[in-house]
Order: C-alpha cells, then sequence, then structure tokens
C-alpha cells in the first residue's frame, strides 16, 4: 500500500539532522542547567546559545525568547499574562482561531470578567480591517490576538498592519504563529508585536518544545511557578536536548527557505490544477487556492458528494494510506463541524466534507497524483 503524508500543519517529520543533534545532546549534554558543576555549565552554555540563535533569526534580543513546552503554552502565558498582570480589560480576537487561543480567551472572560469582541471577517476570510480599527477606537485597555497563518484554510494576516494598528492605539498585540515561524520571515524589531507563540513540531523539529517571544519590558508575569529558570518567566528544567532540536530544525528552516518554499509552493499550484481537472464541483475554503493570500503548506477543499458517502471519507483515504485532516489534529475525532469552517461557508457547503492536506519537502509529485486519483475515485464512484 502507498504511504502519503499531507497533515503537516498537524506536525511534521522531523529533519534527520535534528533527531542527530538531539541524540548527541541526550547523551554527552546531559546536566541540569541549573547546576554550577561543569556538566550544568555546558548545558547552560548550549542553552543561552539557542536562545541567542533564535532571537537572531528574527532580529530581536535573546532575553526575549521565553522556551515553553510549545504553542498552547505560549499562547496562554501571553494572554494569561496580559488579563491577570498588565490590566488588559479587552480581548480583541476572531472566531477562527486556533483553540488555544479563543478557550484561552473564554476563560479568562469567565474568571476575570475581560470582555471579548470578536472581528469581523470579509467573506474570503480575511479579517476586516475598518472594524478591527472600530473596535480598538472604543476600547479602553484592549489586547489583539490573531493568528500569523490559519491552520485550517491556510489564510496569512497583514501582521504589519494589525501590529501598527495596534501601536496606534496603545493596544498590546499577540499573534499566534506556530504555522508561520519557520516558513515566512518575521523582522521584530521592526514590526511592533509584543508577544509571538511558536511551535518547533510545525517546522521539522521536535515536540514538546516552542518558545514565546516577549517584547523587552512588557510587565508579563509567569504562568508557572517555581523555580528560576527562564529568567523566572517559566519555571521547570529545560529540555535541552529539545531545544538544540528546534534551534537546528530553525536554522534549516530559514536557511533553505526560499529554496524549499520554491518546491512547496509548486508542489500545491500542481495539487490544485490537478483536483481541479480531475474532480469536477470542487470547492477550495478561504483563500487557499491564491499564493498572495494564503500559506504555500496547505490547501482545504470541499468535495461535492453525498452525505452518507461522506461520513465514510475520512476513513477510506486511511485505507489508502493518505495521512490528511478534516481540520485541526487538536480536534481529531469530533464530532463537531470544523468552527474555521463554520464562520465562512453557508450550511449547504458545510455539509460538504472538507479536507485539509499540508505539505512539506518529504512530498513529491507522484504522491500527490496518487492523491489525486483516489479522491477522484472516491467522488465519482
Amino acid at each position: 500500500m502507498n504511504k502519503v503524508y499531507l497533515d503537516n500543519a498537524a506536525t511534521t517529520r522531523p529533519r534527520v539532522e535534528v533527531v542527530e543533534k538531539m541524540s548527541e545532546v541526550l547523551l554527552k549534554s546531559f546536566g541540569n542547567a541549573s547546576s554550577t558543576h561543569s556538566y550544568g555549565r555546558s548545558a547552560k552554555v548550549l542553552l543561552e546559545q539557542c536562545r541567542k540563535n533564535i532571537a537572531n533569526y528574527f532580529n530581536t534580543s535573546a532575553s526575549e525568547i521565553v522556551f515553553t513546552s510549545g504553542g498552547t503554552e505560549a499562547d496562554n502565558l501571553a494572554l494569561r499574562s496580559a488579563v491577570r498582570d498588565l490590566g488588559v480589560t479587552e480581548i480583541i480576537t476572531s472566531k477562527i482561531e486556533h483553540h488555544a487561543v479563543l478557550h484561552t480567551a473564554e476563560q479568562l472572560k469567565n474568571e476575570y470578567d475581560v470582555k471579548l469582541s470578536f472581528v469581523e471577517l470579509e467573506n474570503d476570510s480575511t479579517v476586516n480591517y475598518l472594524h478591527l480599527k472600530a473596535l480598538l477606537e472604543k476600547s479602553d485597555k484592549p489586547m489583539v490576538s490573531l493568528m500569523h497563518v490559519n491552520n485550517e484554510i491556510g489564510t496569512i494576516l497583514d501582521i504589519e498592519k494589525v501590529a501598527q494598528l495596534c501601536k496606534e492605539y496603545n493596544a498590546l498585540f499577540h499573534s499566534d504563529c506556530v504555522q508561520s515561524v519557520g516558513h515566512f520571515k518575521l523582522d521584530l524589531s521592526t514590526t511592533p508585536i509584543d508577544f509571538i507563540a511558536a511551535s518547533a513540531h510545525k517546522f521539522h523539529g521536535p515536540k514538546g518544545v516552542g518558545f514565546c517571544y516577549v517584547r523587552k519590558d512588557s510587565g508579563l508575569k509567569p504562568l508557572i511557578y517555581g523555580g528560576e529558570q527562564e529568567r523566572g518567566f517559566r519555571a521547570g528544567t529545560e529540555a535541552i536536548h529539545n531545544i538544540v532540536g528546534m534551534d537546528i530544525a530553525l536554522k534549516y528552516a530559514y536557511d533553505k527557505l526560499n529554496e524549499e518554499q520554491q518546491y512547496i509552493t509548486h508542489l500545491k499550484t500542481y495539487f490544485i490544477q490537478q483536483l481541479k481537472s480531475k474532480i469536477s464541483g470542487i470547492r477550495f475554503n478561504g483563500v487557499c487556492e491564491y499564493d498572495n493570500k494564503s500559506t504555500f503548506t496547505l490547501i482545504n477543499i470541499g468535495l461535492p458528494i453525498a452525505p452518507e458517502k461522506a461520513a465514510i471519507l475520512q476513513f477510506q483515504l486511511d485505507l489508502k494510506g493518505i495521512a490528511c485532516s478534516k481540520g485541526s489534529a487538536c480536534q481529531s475525532g469530533s464530532t463537531q463541524q470544523s468552527h474555521v469552517l463554520s464562520e465562512l461557508v453557508d450550511e449547504n457547503q458545510l455539509n460538504m466534507p472538507s479536507v485539509r492536506f499540508s505539505f512539506s519537502i518529504y512530498n513529491t509529485k507522484d504522491e500527490l497524483d496518487y492523491v489525486v486519483g483516489v479522491l477522484s475515485e472516491f467522488v465519482n464512484s
């Protein structure tokens, strides 16, 4: 049976170089970075070199990088501290954010009675920037939380525009950049963002590690208390091997960015062309078929099939060895419709099964031909 992995928005295959370096660190640099003996000092040197390297990719200082267990923790750290410690009285977000943001914002509303406002979206899934400006104009102490790249449909936020609006109205700005870090460059010295979240396993690094960018003098307080690790922002012994793995993965991602972006974009374009030619009535959700508005790493399609066939689509694809997703991996197994698509398409379209295919450097045109053949056979049978 063919095996095709097209669920890279959920997680990516680690690069061989990442795994090799992590294994070396686990065996040779296993000291606790908080220990004062030579083993601890060696681990501390590695830790701080990784922090400096990662900061350099974003043109910021090492002191503004806080290592976390991943994107969800980073989102929680920024949002909860903003409300609890920084005086934020309103969170402005959208209804198509990742649940790491939406569920945290809803919990903060319940805990602290913070106001929760949702910016309107255009029909194509992009943010209505005029409405965002109107919300900011009438808010006293707001925080805007909008993701850079949507994890289900790939829509790209005009992050510079939002950052400038937030600066104009003295609002904090947090962006979940889990789907963009490692795929797009972001200069934090020129784009006034207060917090971003990133996760290593989205760019061929290990699971269980990420970081929160925290703008200097933000006043952020810790989410997890205990020791003085991460300059007091995040207690707990640092997983040096994971952090080194993330550093190596990010280095390869940005060193090879142009080459790999061109390759994956070519795959995406080819896949769209083949789908359009073989499946009549196919729908592309949001703006995922347009390179200038959507990430090159994924598409989200609606298939014209009857409800009884839709129920077994994912199962049939899995039987054929095809790994993809009907939405966020965090909702896997849920019987609920995608909260993202529920905001963007009408009920008839929502009843059509939608599938997210996400690409990486390890995919090939032959694999895509196989997937198109399987989909075409299923839809037309």
